[in-house]
């Protein structure tokens, strides 16, 4: 056989055998891997070496030194977290009812003119107060006093044809009785007197009326209130009935009227039966401002199908106009008192998995939950009618985190009114604090701590990434 021919024959590799060249590729890789895993490992050592800054960290630890302890196997547990507490105090919580309402005037009146005329004289500045009785605005009279003039003429005329119709008369009646003249005359002089009776009387109610548009041509207020923004300008053709002068709004007293579900009609209707004077304070439109305080005058005498409400009055003495109308205003009708009842700060209460509940402080150093059962609150504070007694301490600051049987710290001891174990009104800091100490806030700050997504759920627990950190620190 020819040696160039294509065919080669070397003999076939056994595959059963290792190959060389993948060997050696395979034990560099493991090298290359082993290398960097030490390079990241040694990255890691510096970061966590050189690049947290010491204060920062002995600050992280100081913060969780005091809530230090150990778990199960040497791990650390769960540090103490800082609270404010209030003592459950015995007071007096009022019964409100709360409704929308609107300022309305008793009196608000259109002032027109009653006659037809020029409108010669304005006698207001607008928005001034007058009171009733007073000059507002003027109608030319001298059309009316010259229609005066002629009916008192025509009366004058008339009377004159009586008196002498009366005198014919006594004559014809001494004649008659001399049986000088006959009856029918004197009969027929008789009705001429009560004819010319009736004229004179006609010229005296035209001449009346003429008196009562002259004096209609001045023009006063019928109310005691403000005046508003002049409608008419002076020297404008004034028509009888039609033309608006000006708006007077009585504001001294003023009303309120508002709304009430007619679930608490029965409970208002008991106590007014009683001869109660119940109050009504108005808040502005945000509701937490009051405005005044008055009184409830009377409820309406229907409910009103489409809403279910009714309406209530209340009345303003309003002296510092303070109330203005067709202001919208929140309206507090106070229609009794609990007295004596634990009161709970509002801002403890809960509600979550055991329906309402606060975390009570058990001993100094842990908080349980304790479900609770509410009555009447004020906004602040709350009735409660079970679950608490007159001097437990809940916690009303710091309940973000906190659990059933977590371990806390208390930074601040108040009552449920808002004033500190030594009986001053707190300010809202902690009445322990220092410069430099963490509050409740600030701690969890300091930490790194998240908040979590649900306030007040007793579950929540510390993050794992600060509890690593604790447990490599030397």
């Amino acid at each position: 056989m020819n040696d160039s021919t294509p065919i080669r024959t070397e003999t076939a590799r056994d595959y059963s055998e290792p190959n060389p060249t993948v060997t050696r590729r395979s034990r560099s890789g493991w090298i290359w891997f082993l290398l960097l895993l030490a390079a990241a490992g040694g990255g890691y050592y510096a970061y966590r070496t050189y690049s947290i800054p010491k204060g920062e960290q002995a600050k992280t630890e100081a913060a969780a030194e005091p809530g230090r302890g150990r778990g199960r196997g040497g791990r650390t547990g769960d540090p103490a977290q800082a609270v404010g507490i209030a003592r459950i105090t015995a007071g007096d919580i009022p019964v409100v009812l709360s409704g929308l309402g609107t300022v309305t005037p008793l009196a608000t009146v259109t002032v027109r003119s009653q006659i037809s005329g020029y409108l010669t004289q304005i006698g207001y500045r607008e928005g001034q107060m007058v009171k009733r009785g007073d000059f507002l605005a003027q109608i030319d009279p001298r059309i009316y006093e010259a229609q005066l003039a002629q009916f008192e003429g025509q009366l004058q005329r008339d009377q004159a044809l009586l008196q002498n119709s009366k005198l014919d008369l006594a004559r014809f009646q001494r004649l008659s009785q001399q049986d000088s003249i006959s009856k029918q005359n004197v009969d027929t002089q008789a009705a001429l007197v009560k004819q010319n009776e009736g004229t004179v009387a006609a010229d005296q109610a035209l001449v009346d009326q003429q008196k009562l548009n002259i004096a209609y041509c001045r023009i006063t207020s019928p109310v005691e209130g403000r005046v508003g923004l002049r409608q008419v300008d002076q020297g404008n053709y004034v028509t009888a009935a039609s033309t608006a002068l000006v708006v007077v709004t009585q504001l001294h007293p003023i009303s309120v009227l508002f709304t009430l579900p007619e679930d608490d009609v029965a409970r208002v209707m008991k106590r007014i039966r009683a001869g109660a004077k119940l109050t009504v304070k108005a808040y502005d439109r945000g509701d937490t401002v009051e405005v005044a305080s008055g009184s409830l005058d009377t409820v309406d005498n229907q409910i009103d199908t489409s809403t279910g409400t009714v309406k209530l009055r209340a009345i303003f003495d309003n002296k510092d106009d303070a109330l203005f109308p067709n202001q919208f205003v929140n309206a507090k009708l106070t229609v009794d008192t609990l007295a004596d009842v634990p009161i709970v700060p509002t801002a403890a209460i809960l509600r979550g998995t055991p329906g309402t509940y606060v975390y009570l402080l058990d001993g100094d150093s842990k908080v349980v939950v304790r479900p609770i059962k509410l009555g009447e609150s004020d906004g602040p504070r709350t009735a409660v009618i079970s679950g608490l007694q007159v001097g437990d301490r809940v916690v009303v600051d710091g309940t973000d985190r906190l659990r059933d049987g977590a371990p806390v710290r208390v930074i601040e001891d108040k009552a449920a009114d808002g004033k500190t174990a030594d009986g001053k009104i707190s300010d809202g800091k902690p009445a322990d604090a220092q410069p430099g100490t963490p509050t409740a806030e600030g701690a969890a700050a300091a930490t790194g701590a998240s908040m979590p997504a649900a306030q007040g759920q007793p579950g929540a627990e510390a993050p794992k990434r600060e509890r690593r950190r604790r447990e490599q620190a030397p």
